[in-house]
């Protein structure tokens, strides 16, 4: 499984999501207008990363045979 490059692409879109919820949280203690902007591109951007991440799993297990 660490030889396959796909697992890293994998975990690569599972840190993605983590660093865009902490960005999008790290926003929401500031206040003001702009960090509300800013905190909801961030959540949008890790929704997207999330399906993406979601999406690469399903085809992980899928190609690799489920077990």
């Amino acid at each position: 499984m660490f030889n396959d490059p796909l697992f890293f692409i994998v975990l690569a879109a599972m840190a993605a999501v983590v660093i865009f919820l902490i960005r999008g949280l790290s926003f929401f203690g500031r206040g003001g207008a702009d960090a509300a902007k800013q905190s909801n591109k961030m959540m949008r951007w890790r929704i997207y990363a999330q399906f993406a991440a979601v999406i690469l799993v399903i085809l992980f297990v899928w190609l690799r045979g489920g077990s």
